[in-house]
């Protein structure tokens, strides 16, 4: 199910599928990392409409929420841990 980063909550994971416009942003964006098909996982997002902070690639980055509205990524589907449990 495709969704803005924006719209993620923290502890949710995405895969990347592709960032909308181009030129400076897009640009700023793949020098980041923040390119199609890398996973990444919100960790907390600020309140009052702030920024996000991001885990991507073994470190961490916080964007603007304008910025994370052009990106469009798939969430990843996540067991439970108690699931995970319960099958041992």
């Amino acid at each position: 199910m495709e969704r803005l980063l924006q719209d993620l909550k923290p502890g949710e994971r995405a895969k990347v599928e592709y960032i909308e416009g181009g030129g400076a942003l897009r640009r700023r964006m793949m020098d980041m990392g923040i390119v199609p098909g890398v996973e990444l996982e919100v960790v907390r997002c600020a309140p009052f409409g702030g920024p996000l902070q991001i885990r991507l690639k073994g470190y961490y980055l916080a964007m603007r929420r304008g910025e994370c509205s052009k990106i469009i990524v798939n969430v990843i589907n996540q067991e439970p841990i108690e699931h995970l449990l319960a099958s041992r």
